[in-house]
């Protein structure tokens, strides 16, 4: 029968009924009403001989079919074994239009749970969906949204429908759509807000670059920063994994009588760079230059343009037109 209790909260209770012989100790198996004795803890049973409730010390109840006497009961001695446990059901448990389940709940078959109503507490046995087609729905057709939020220590999670975007969304903490990690729209197309991605310009032209040093590429418009991880001419990875890196220089008044020119994408771990021999027949007006990588960086690492002139006459240009872009790959 149910009971409303403190151990467990909100359960059921399961009597059971010996009549002893003598010097009996153990009892289990079927009782006088041919019910099987079985129980799931030991801290949820009480026993009564002869109407008097026995202290835990007087009996053992460890093997979940059996309760054992310290002292043998005497012929025709009455045993009484109360057994409590959380609700567990093997048809449906539900709730619609403000009922509410409070404290643990054991479920066997289905749990439904609708409307304005409420779960709180734990769930005590796993949910297994059976059949030939099995389904766990939340929501329903209206307008509404929906979602499962995993509760953390130090950040939540959430798993949700934005029914206002028509979008499948997960994200961190437990509002729907305000951080938003990843989306699913109606389409199958997914994005990630805030996947790193940035893609920069340079601003205006650095002009006569330096002989025999690196010149850094000095940028001064983001076209976009994703993830705010490009600052100061530099991106820098906010985590471990692959990127994708895209340098594009754009050269002005390339000198020919330069030894060699640089251009490189220099990272943490290891730089990017090919050289080119100037002998041309005369200076070059504009010349383009590109490096595409695919860069191991670690949380924290940097990754910038540079360029390194070789001797020569100090004339050359970066034009405004020079772009760096990237992304996280994996």
């Amino acid at each position: 029968m149910p009971y409303i209790g403190t151990s467990p909260s909100n359960g059921v209770r399961q009597t059971y009924d010996y009549t002893a012989t003598a010097g009996q100790t153990s009892f289990s198996g079927s009782d006088n009403n041919s019910q099987t004795l079985v129980y799931t803890d030991s801290a949820y049973i009480d026993v009564y001989q002869n109407g008097i409730l026995l202290i835990p010390s007087d009996y053992t109840a460890t093997t979940g079919t059996t309760v054992v006497l310290d002292t043998g009961a005497t012929v025709s001695d009455t045993l009484q074994i109360v057994v409590y446990d959380v609700f567990s059901v093997a048809d449906t448990v539900s709730a619609s239009d403000g009922g509410s389940f409070g404290g643990n709940v054991g479920v066997g078959g289905t749990l439904s749970v609708t409307g304005t109503s409420t779960l709180t507490g734990n769930i005590i046995s796993p949910i297994t969906l059976a059949g030939t087609t099995p389904t766990l729905t939340i929501g329903d057709a209206g307008a509404e949204d929906a979602k499962i939020v995993f509760d953390g220590n130090a950040q939540d999670y959430h798993i949700g429908l934005d029914d206002s975007a028509d979008t499948l969304v997960i994200g961190k903490g437990s509002a729907l759509g305000t951080t938003t990690a990843m989306s699913f729209d109606a389409n199958g197309i997914i994005t990630k807000p805030l996947q790193p991605a940035f893609s920069v310009k340079v601003g205006s032209t650095q002009t006569n670059i330096a002989l025999n040093g690196y010149t850094t590429v000095v940028f001064g418009t983001e076209i976009f920063d994703q993830n705010g991880d490009f600052a100061s001419n530099t991106f820098t990875a906010p985590v471990t994994g692959k990127y994708q890196l895209n340098a594009h220089f754009y050269m002005l008044a390339l000198d020919t009588s330069a030894g060699f020119y640089e251009f490189s994408i220099a990272t943490s771990n290891r730089n990017y760079a090919f050289d080119i021999d100037p002998n041309f027949s005369a200076d070059l007006n504009y010349y383009h230059a590109s490096i595409t990588t695919l860069a191991d960086l670690d949380a924290n690492d940097t990754a910038y343009m540079r360029l390194y002139q070789s001797v020569g006459t100090q004339q050359t240009d970066i034009s405004a037109s020079t772009r760096f872009s990237g992304y996280l790959v994996a």
